[in-house]
């Protein structure tokens, strides 16, 4: 199904952003421009994981209501 690999992704884009947190927490001169782009690519996770559940799962012929 074409939604799994784009949730793979969207986990592997969550996986990103925890580790330019981490990041963040080591390199003091950075931290703030490394906070300012995990939320960003957080964000753009989450709005991933809508489009799926919007545009890709109901075309699966999945009912949304029962969800």
């Amino acid at each position: 199904m074409p939604s799994n690999a784009i949730l793979h992704e969207v986990q592997q884009l969550y996986n990103v952003s925890d580790r330019l947190d981490t990041l963040a927490g080591q390199h003091p001169l950075v931290s703030e421009a490394l906070v300012t782009i995990a939320g960003n690519v957080r964000n753009t996770a989450t709005l991933l994981e809508v489009l799926v559940a919007m545009k890709i799962v109901p075309l699966a012929g999945l009912d949304p209501a029962s969800a």
